[in-house]
């Protein structure tokens, strides 16, 4: 009797992840029907004839370059700037004691979960007093800032799983708190890194409100923003050949840098092991 109730567990949890897995795909091979097909439809079906038009129509430096480009600065840089700093606010936060941690980690934690929406309005009225408006420097240190909260907690985390023990054997040697968070610490969390660079570059990539209202010069528009311009119903509706292609091209830097930090995290796992062996 057990052995079934068990065995229909499974049935139902796979068929539930079945059903999870065809959710998420159909989308995906919309997007890929579509941008290869002359027609344009909602329907997810085979081509009957293929074309490379709707690539052809969106590979061009104002449509398609300029954007990924704009979207490479802007969340690079962001991205950039919420890990350095995650790494150093999360270092005192795992090594030192203090009565305002707990409140902090507490503040940290409620402000992961505050929508953006709540806090542009204030945002956009103070970039208007400091002139900031349509610079891409104050967008991308913005984005940066937004995701620190996030990018705190899950640094602080990993960092918690380094034993303190190592760094102490090099403070006996006369290496200073920067000096073992370089040399020893970062190498032995370094998947954490990994990890909270992907999240936040994924997070700030997707990202369409707060370029849409920080930017206003269409050349400084990431991907993000600029692919809303295929939904355009005053003249013709929606391009959706042209909008399928330009998603595929926009899911490329992603897809990129999850490929080159999955070998880097692998890696590090090995390393990570080694050492603690």
């Amino acid at each position: 009797m057990a052995k079934s109730v068990q065995a229909a567990g499974k049935v139902a949890a796979n068929v539930g992840l079945a059903v999870v897995g065809v959710a998420f795909l159909v989308p995906l091979l919309w997007v890929v029907t579509t941008s290869v097909a002359q027609g344009q439809t909602l329907k997810v079906e085979w081509p009957q004839h293929f074309t490379g038009a709707n690539f052809a129509h969106v590979a061009t430096v104002d449509i398609l370059f300029r954007p990924l480009f704009n979207g490479l600065v802007l969340c690079g840089g962001g991205t950039l700037i919420t890990v350095v700093v995650a790494i150093l606010a999360a270092y005192p936060l795992s090594r030192y004691r203090s009565r305002l941690k707990r409140p902090f980690l507490l503040t940290i934690l409620f402000t992961t979960g505050l929508p953006i929406t709540a806090i542009m309005i204030p945002v956009y009225a103070m970039f208007t007093q400091l002139n900031l408006i349509d610079r891409m420097w104050s967008a991308t240190v913005f984005m940066g800032s937004t995701a620190l909260p996030f990018g705190i907690w899950l640094m602080k985390n990993f960092m918690d799983s380094v034993p303190v023990e190592l760094e102490e054997v090099a403070w006996t040697d006369g290496a200073s708190s920067m000096a073992t968070l370089r040399r020893i610490v970062l190498p032995l969390m370094w998947p954490g890194v990994v990890v909270v660079t992907i999240f936040t570059f994924i997070g700030m990539w997707g990202n369409f409100f707060v370029p849409f209202i920080l930017l206003i010069d269409p050349n400084q528009l990431p991907a993000s923003v600029s692919i809303f311009t295929f939904f355009d119903p005053q003249h013709g509706g929606v391009q959706y050949g042209q909008l399928a292609a330009f998603s595929i091209f926009y899911c490329i830097p992603v897809a990129v840098l999850y490929l080159v930090m999955s070998r880097k995290l692998s890696g590090s796992f090995a390393l990570g092991g080694a050492l603690k062996g």
